[in-house]
């Protein structure tokens, strides 16, 4: 099976696909790790694309399809696949078909995770980890049961991710907004897309994206 996952950043697909990949032994492709991957392999397209970034420049729809190629390939037969922040326009949702197709694979399902932009901001800039285990917290959801002191390993210290403040978040729930959004009238034309609350338990939405794989 070969789903893709969309939804704005901090809407949950990171910890959705880990939970997929354990409970289905899926593979999770995201275009970021593939990238770091492929340069540091030292494989073709890795050097393609690390003289680009190199460079300073955005990496093409071309390479970034050569890469998620490479990446099929060494997939086993039964394993599927979660594809992750890829693809973001129309143009790389048809290359996906055709690269799927060329090894004899189909796109399954098209879960949206549908968030509350208010209420995933509050989620957002409230995060914070602690600096020596990375265990993680929230100002609101989820405090230290001592305050100022981590649960798992007793440190004192804390941080939060310098992008996690409000206006970088809503930047990216626009950019979500005009860039990948569009694709889904594409996908819906093929009754591919389903849609799940992100803003629910994370059991929860895990339940609700087995339910979409199982119907």
């Amino acid at each position: 099976m070969n789903i893709i996952l969309l939804g704005p950043p901090g809407a949950g697909k990171g910890t959705q696909a880990t939970r997929l990949v354990q409970s289905r032994g899926m593979v999770q492709l995201s275009t970021g790790d593939m990238l770091r991957a492929a340069v540091a392999a030292g494989s073709p397209v890795g050097l393609q694309a690390k003289a680009v970034m190199d460079a300073g420049e955005l990496v093409s729809d071309a390479i970034v399809s050569g890469i998620i190629g490479e990446r099929l390939d060494q997939l086993s037969g039964g394993q599927g696949a979660i594809f992750d922040g890829y693809p973001r326009t129309q143009a790389q949702a048809e290359a996906l078909d055709r690269l799927l197709e060329a090894r004899g694979r189909r796109l399954d399902h098209v879960i949206e995770l549908t968030v509350d932009e208010n209420a995933l901001v509050a989620r957002i800039v409230g995060r914070f980890t602690c600096a020596v285990c990375g265990e993680g917290y929230h100002d609101s959801f989820k405090r230290p049961k001592v305050d100022n002191t981590c649960d798992v390993c007793g440190s004192h210290e804390f941080k939060r991710r310098p992008d996690d403040n409000e206006e970088t978040v809503r930047t990216r729930m626009a950019e979500y907004r005009a860039k990948t959004a569009p694709i889904l009238p594409y996908y819906e034309q093929r009754k591919l897309v389903s849609r799940v609350d992100g803003m629910a338990d994370i059991d929860d939405v895990g339940a609700a994206i087995d339910a979409v794989l199982n119907g």
